[in-house]
């Protein structure tokens, strides 16, 4: 059964009423990765894999969620806004905290909700659930918001309600995603522009290493430490600098002596990144999509490398799609030290390069992976169906 009538048909059964039904889609990011805290670019797209929303008002204030996946419930009333024990609840309650205390009404509500994005793949499930739910709210409600402010609220319902201090890419993607494009956003201005990739003879295709090192959280922080460290004595030289986002690679070698060995590659990773990202949208202007698959593997190495949030598991998998040229580009995807690689792999040859890098892996590792096909789909919006 399509998961919009699972949804559906869950909805009518629990409040015997006909829903709006809405998709609300994860996304992969193909380049600029650890770029958005340094005011950089990042290249996300949004996919087929998503969170179906059926919902609709309710009399009153209250507010009651049902999870398809979880087969749990919770209710909440929006004039009593407060955490709940149940942390899939939280990213939908924060929502309609942030929206009224944005200055919005909201009454009463009814909403199930589930989906097919993986959880732990880095496909990002908490901005699918954030995003629909605020374009959901904004419409029922008719409160009129714009795209950016939708995107604005979700983001903030995660870093405030919810208290994960995310960038604004997820749910930015997750608003003004579009099919056949992928989205380059300025993390500094919010400025966008859309990129064609519409590649009839391509698969988008994750292969996830099933493993997630404890390093992630804090190393991510470091990361950040790093960057500011190297920046600040930048600065001292250059007050008209103020992030990594303009300084370029002829600039950072001036530094070589002054930084540590370790801000400085932090620092080159974050620069070459951003320069990679420049020559990656000229690629996809002139519909090169090979030289920007080697752009993607030399994200990799600078991840690996200069970066150092890479692992063993992210590294084996990138070498294993080097090793075959019907996978255009490959590199680790997300905060790093496990999840997922993303290949862009000839369609013909998705099947049998499937099987050989599930089979080395589990090989090398004893573990075996779990593999997503993918394809770039548009953003939050009603199904039509």
């Amino acid at each position: 059964m399509y998961l919009t009538e699972i949804v559906r048909n869950k909805y009518v059964s629990l409040f015997n009423q006909k829903p709006l039904i809405i998709k609300s889609p994860g996304r992969v990011n193909l380049l600029g990765e650890h770029t958005d805290y340094n005011m950089g670019y990042v290249l996300p797209a949004a996919i087929d894999k998503a969170i179906y929303f059926a919902i609709n008002k309710s009399e009153g204030s209250l507010c009651k969620l049902y999870s398809v996946d979880m087969n749990e419930s919770c209710e909440f009333d929006v004039n009593d806004i407060h955490k709940v024990p149940q942390s899939w609840a939280n990213y939908l309650i924060g929502v309609a905290d942030v929206i009224i205390k944005s200055g919005s009404k909201l009454g009463g509500f009814n909403c199930v909700f589930g989906g097919d994005i993986p959880i732990g793949a880095g496909l990002s499930s908490s901005a699918a659930i954030e995003g629909g739910l605020a374009f959901a709210l904004n419409h029922i409600f008719e409160l009129g918001m714009d795209k950016l402010t939708l995107v604005k609220l979700a983001q903030k319902a995660e870093n405030e309600f919810v208290g994960v201090k995310c960038g604004i890419m997820d749910q930015f993607i997750n608003i003004f995603g579009k099919s056949g494009n992928v989205l380059r956003i300025d993390c500094r201005s919010l400025e966008y522009d859309y990129f064609p990739f519409d590649y009839d003879n391509i698969s988008i295709v994750l292969f996830n290493t099933k493993v997630s090192h404890s390093l992630a959280s804090s190393e991510y922080n470091t990361r950040r430490q790093e960057c500011g460290e190297g920046m600040k004595i930048i600065n001292a030289a250059y007050p008209f600098i103020e992030s990594l986002r303009d300084v370029t690679s002829n600039i950072l070698f001036e530094f070589k002596g002054k930084l540590t060995d370790v801000a400085y590659r932090r620092c080159k990773y974050v620069v070459e990144e951003n320069e990679r990202m420049i020559k990656a949208c000229e690629s996809l202007r002139n519909n090169d999509i090979k030289s920007f698959g080697k752009l993607m593997y030399q994200t990799h190495a600078g991840l690996s490398k200069d970066y150092e949030v890479s692992c063993k598991e992210l590294d084996y998998m990138a070498g294993l799609a080097e090793e075959n040229t019907s996978i255009y580009g490959a590199r680790m995807m997300g905060g790093g030290f496990g999840g997922c690689t993303i290949n862009l792999i000839e369609k013909q040859a998705v099947e049998e390069n499937i099987e050989r890098i599930t089979t080395k892996y589990k090989e090398k590792f004893g573990i075996d992976s779990e593999v997503y096909v993918t394809s770039i789909k548009n953003g939050t919006d009603f199904t039509g169906e």
